[in-house]
């Protein structure tokens, strides 16, 4: 399986927060980790061509980053349950 957080959405999450390079790892793994989630959450989005995807894995490594993932879920639940019902009106189709 190839590798979801690619270097360029590592890079875009960055200077989206202003971040230096010295940071890589720890960014990376709250990637990995917020994308791992949401997709446990929300179902399979791809994050390079799904911006809803894309944007809510930022903004929960944003609240990871910032010691507020307690807040995430509460404050985008809108947009986890828009997500939801997509992919399950998805599943539908194929019925």
């Amino acid at each position: 399986m190839a590798e979801v957080i690619t270097p360029e959405i590592l890079q875009e999450f960055k200077d989206r927060m202003h971040l230096d390079d010295d940071e890589n790892g720890n960014l990376l793994r709250m990637l990995k980790a917020s994308h791992a989630d949401l997709v446990r959450v929300c179902g399979e989005y791809d994050i390079l061509t799904d911006e809803v995807f894309k944007e809510l894995v930022f903004e929960r490594s944003r609240y990871a980053y910032n010691d507020a993932l307690e807040y995430f879920y509460t404050n985008f639940l809108t947009q986890i349950n828009n997500l939801n019902l997509a992919k399950a009106l998805e599943g539908e189709a194929y019925e």
